[in-house]
């Protein structure tokens, strides 16, 4: 009886400790979300649970460095929003749940948003982000901030994408020694490797749907003027947006249905309307629906047999795909990169002038000579010269740049609009990029390989990419591309598609990924 006793006993001390410590690992919104609403788990439990594996895997274990800073707040949080649940008020399908922001985004909890220099180490701004705040509205807690490539990326062309001073080299959870893209690139390891089940990323040109590719994810590069940039450290305002980063289409639908409002401070948020992306998703959502494909030039045998793959499968969902020729666009290139170093000079100057008096680096100038100050910290693997080069440009009334604004904005929108025409397509899809290449300190990136996120980024149309699966042991994955405002049409064009393929992999952080021959398993 006596052994009986104690059996009942430890069973219900381990029910218990269960219940004290919920799973998080691959674990989706929605699971967590009904966790709490059963009364299985509490915001709490949850969000300690989350600090928990970050404490063991991204500090230690296999080090990804994915969350520059934890919130000394987050339990906090959770344990008032578990009182408002308990006292009848549920704010939505956030609520109490922990989410991951990239640290070029302002958070009003006190952490510095650095956007991983160590320039902006004492940039405690106090104030929330439009973006943060409507999130923390909807109910989330804010568990921490993500590392990210430094400055967003465009410090320099021969960067390492996930490196910064202020957080280290992001390491991927697929495969130990290769890229997780950038800039967002904390943001994807940190989803992939399930710290939160979601985080917010920022994309310029790739920076939301190339980590989220070469991490396994789902990601949305959205329309410009759909998410505020207000209190984002900036690169672009004519390509610069926050985007919802998961593990799930409808987890990335109920993040982004979060993010989307009108600010009155970003003019071009004025016709933000507020709408459940997530209610409308549905698996039928392919079915008679044209669809435009591009083939890019350059794929590795695996990529393409990955990619031939996920056409079989849309068009098991009902989609009439119709082969499209990527018009040749001489110039876009560099018409985008003088938009760039141009506003990068405008819009990073007026948002140093409004940082708190303890950060010292108040304009791009006083940034490049803080870099060179410090530049054993700073620059140790690569330089600064596209900040020299924007430190040169001649502002926002410049002809040349305005020139140049004009050209690329219409060569990209007339691109993805003449090749949706020709098909007589809502939508269009290719490969996101290819598998992620070696981290190299000395080389900077070595990818060159296609990519999707050049013409929506420049256009500002939504670009969303699926995972397609592994090839090689590392993920690609599949980009649905509308014209602006679309993204209704692909969240749901992709929740179909990723419903039948069921293609995404859990990571599990080996060492080094056998790709063959090449740096990104090309042949």
């Amino acid at each position: 009886m006596r052994r009986m006793f104690l059996a009942v006993l430890l069973a219900a001390s381990a029910s218990t400790a269960m219940a004290k410590t919920p799973r998080v690992e691959e674990v989706s919104l929605e699971q967590v979300q009904a966790l709490m609403t059963a009364g299985k788990a509490s915001s709490v439990e949850v969000t300690r649970a989350y600090l928990d594996r970050i404490a063991a895997m991204d500090r230690k274990g296999p080090t990804l460095r994915s969350v520059i800073a934890v919130n000394p707040d987050a339990l906090a949080q959770a344990k008032a929003l578990d009182a408002e649940r308990k006292a009848g008020r549920v704010r939505g399908p956030l609520h109490g749940m922990p989410v991951l922001i990239k640290d070029n985004i302002e958070t009003a909890d006190p952490m510095a948003t650095t956007a991983g220099s160590l320039a902006l180490r004492d940039n405690v701004t106090r104030r929330d982000a439009p973006v943060v705040a409507a999130l923390r509205a909807a109910g989330a807690v804010i568990l921490g901030k993500t590392n990210l490539s430094e400055w967003a990326n465009i410090r320099s062309s021969h960067a390492m994408s996930g490196w910064s001073a202020a957080g280290g080299l992001v390491r991927n959870p697929y495969a130990l020694d290769r890229t997780a893209c950038g800039s967002s690139s904390g943001s994807g390891a940190a989803v992939a490797a399930s710290f939160a089940a979601a985080a917010v990323g920022t994309e310029t040109d790739g920076s939301v749907v190339c980590p989220s590719s070469i991490n396994g994810l789902v990601g949305l590069k959205p329309s410009i003027g759909l998410v505020s940039r207000t209190h984002v450290v900036p690169i672009s305002h004519s390509q610069d947006t926050p985007g919802p980063m998961a593990r799930s289409v409808r987890d990335a639908a109920i993040l982004f249905s979060a993010m989307v409002a009108a600010d009155p401070a970003d003019p071009a948020t004025a016709g933000a309307v507020t709408r459940d992306y997530a209610a409308g998703l549905s698996v039928s959502a392919l079915s008679g629906v044209r669809v435009a494909v591009v083939r890019p030039e350059g794929l590795s045998v695996e990529v393409t047999a990955t990619f031939d793959a996920a056409l079989a499968v849309l068009k098991a969902a009902g989609a009439v795909l119709v082969p499209v020729d990527p018009p040749k666009l001489d110039g876009v290139g560099d018409a985008e990169f003088t938009v760039l170093k141009t506003e990068l000079k405008a819009d990073l100057d007026a948002y140093l002038a409004t940082t708190p008096p303890a950060v010292t680096a108040r304009t791009l100038d006083q940034l490049i000579a803080f870099n060179r100050a410090h530049a054993a910290e700073e620059m140790p693997f690569f330089q600064q010269e596209t900040f020299e080069a924007a430190a040169q440009t001649k502002g926002l009334g410049d002809p040349a740049y305005k020139a140049a604004r004009a050209k690329s904005l219409r060569l990209a929108s007339e691109a993805i609009d003449g090749m949706l025409r020709r098909a007589g397509a809502t939508l269009l899809v290719e490969p996101t990029y290819a598998q992620a290449w070696l981290s190299d300190p000395v080389y900077g990136d070595q990818y060159g390989g296609p990519s999707s996120s050049e013409l929506p980024a420049i256009a500002g149309y939504p670009n969303l990419t699926v995972p397609m699966g592994l090839a090689k042991g590392l993920p690609v994955g599949l980009s649905f591309i509308a014209t602006k405002g679309g993204e209704a049409t692909v969240l749901g064009a992709g929740y179909a598609y990723e419903q039948r393929a069921k293609a995404r992999v859990a990571p599990l952080y080996v060492p080094q990924a056998d790709v063959g021959e090449g740096l990104d398993g090309r042949r």
